[in-house]
């Protein structure tokens, strides 16, 4: 491992929501900026000005603190290294982009939008190895390599549109290794002169991001694999500076759940799951897209999930907090393939992180939903309700269809349950077991089972018979934990009262 300082930076561009693979990236730079004592920084790139949507930035600083991914250096925080946001370092750029003109590695090209599409058609038309502007067609184009210094010179001066692209090798091979990948190995006869500064005075992503990764002392390069058909340009722009390139590691996909392709917004429409952290408006069209945080998950449960897409730990655990994550990771450990998302692991795993809050936290947040419901219970009660149906729900939001017998009496009853199991001595002895309850003073579920099993015993009746009865009076159907921690809940008067109307309007569907 190289002594230097490590430093690692993530970049996204404020062109929408942040999408759950951009999550990833964060994630895993942080986790090895973490677990090598390194830096972590956080960089906005947006000189594509044309894609730039308003509120995305603000966006991505809050999905990233909603996950507890924290930054060294950045936009929020500032550092050494300020600006973090590439449209405030813009001066800068041209510099270097002059530089790589007066070294030969690039030129300014002077080619219409016309000229382009015409000279694209051409190659097409000819079925050329490369139909892009390359070392092959650059000759025939209207630049500084093709017009005399003063042509050049004159275009500037009156105002012309150029671009400066990069002067990509004829016919050399370029070897990288990618932590992940390997090797790499690329003819660049087969790559096309990028433009490196555009006409509106702004650098392209391929420019701004080598500078300021080279200014910056980014250490390691960790992004995903879309990336790597760029890697030989910006391999080259490194030799072309003189400069030491970072190390790469290029992630793998994430997948949709069937494995076929990169997943993507669409995805989670079609599925009915979120692809982005948090929910997000389309300011231009006022689309609404679920988040993670809306759905109700856990955020340290969400950070599980995407840890585990790409990486894994090479042992059995499979829950791990972000300290856990942090001392195991290793960019070693992370795969080539792409890694298929799976949105019923997605709630086991919000599942695991549920049932390990404690009852008193949960009943807080549950207290919000039953607030909207105009339903006014204790703290305390409502922490015991929670303890006892947790086990059943993989979020919040669930609690209700799991609970709600507690706070409301039935509405109405199972019409297909009171028809198979209820009997015609079945009022009697509802009647006979609501006496016995009368005379219990230690109204408990382990009182409660011991003497309904006495007086199931003595009166020689089964207990699926009565205890079938008795949850359907109480509760209106057959859900719910078990009956007795249900009646030590609610109470002795509660669940008197419950039977009593239970056996009147049941009484009622057979007339």
């Amino acid at each position: 491992m190289n002594t230097k300082e490590i430093r690692v930076r993530f970049a996204p561009s404020p062109t929408g929501p942040l999408h759950i693979g951009g999550v990833r990236t964060a994630l895993y730079n942080y986790l090895f900026a973490r677990n090598h004592g390194g830096k972590f920084i956080l960089r906005i790139e947006d000189t594509d000005q044309n894609r730039f949507v308003p509120g995305a930035e603000d966006y991505i600083l809050e999905s990233l603190e909603w996950c507890g991914i924290e930054f060294d250096e950045g936009i929020h925080k500032g550092g050494p290294y300020a600006p973090y946001r590439q449209s405030e370092r813009k001066e800068i750029y041209r510099e270097y982009a002059e530089k790589l003109i007066e070294t030969g590695d690039a030129y300014y090209a002077f080619d219409t939008p016309e000229e382009l599409d015409a000279l694209r058609k051409k190659l097409e038309r000819e079925k050329a190895v490369n139909t892009s502007y390359s070392s092959l067609s650059r000759k025939e184009m209207k630049n500084s390599l093709t017009l005399t210094e003063e042509e050049v010179q004159s275009k500037i001066e009156s105002g012309d549109d150029y671009v400066i692209r990069f002067k990509m090798p004829e016919n050399e091979e370029t070897r990288f290794q990618d932590i992940i990948r390997g090797e790499v190995i690329v003819n660049s006869s087969t790559l096309d002169d990028k433009v490196l500064f555009k006409s509106d005075g702004m650098p392209t992503y391929h420019l701004a991001n080598i500078v300021d990764d080279h200014l910056m002392e980014i250490t390691y390069v960790i992004r995903g694999e879309e990336w790597l058909p760029s890697l030989p340009l910006h391999v080259l722009l490194y030799k072309a500076f003189g400069w030491k390139s970072p190390q790469f590691a290029h992630m793998p996909l994430t997948l949709k759940p069937d494995g076929k392709g990169k997943l993507s917004k669409r995805d989670g429409d079609r599925l009915g799951f979120p692809v982005f952290p948090l929910e997000w408006k389309n300011p231009q069209t006022g689309e609404v897209s679920s988040g993670y945080r809306e759905s109700g998950y856990i955020p340290e449960a969400f950070i599980n999930i995407l840890a585990f897409l790409g990486w894994n730990p090479g042992t059995e655990q499979e829950i791990f907090s972000m300290k856990e994550l942090i001392e195991a990771f290793s960019l070693e450990r992370v795969g080539k393939a792409g890694s298929r998302f799976n949105p019923e692991k997605a709630k086991w795993y919000n599942h695991q992180y549920l049932i390990q809050k404690s009852d008193k936290e949960l009943a807080k947040l549950y207290q919000l939903v039953l607030k909207e419901k105009g339903i006014d219970a204790s703290d305390d009660y409502v922490a015991k309700v929670v303890g006892i149906i947790k086990e059943r729900a993989n979020f919040v939001k669930d609690f209700w269809d799991q609970s709600d017998f507690f706070f409301e009496s039935p509405k109405e009853y199972d019409r297909k349950m009171v028809k198979k199991r209820w009997k015609e001595n079945t009022p009697e002895i509802l009647n006979s077991v609501c006496k016995e309850l009368e005379i219990i003073t230690e109204f408990t579920s382990e009182n409660l089972e011991v003497k309904i099993k006495e007086f199931l015993e003595k009166n020689e009746l089964g207990m699926g018979q009565v205890m079938t009865a008795l949850r359907l009076t109480i509760v209106g159907s057959g859900r719910g934990p078990g009956m007795f921690d249900i009646m030590e809940l609610l109470g002795k008067e509660e669940v008197i009262s419950r039977i009593e109307v239970g056996l009147q309007k049941i009484r009622n569907l057979f007339r």
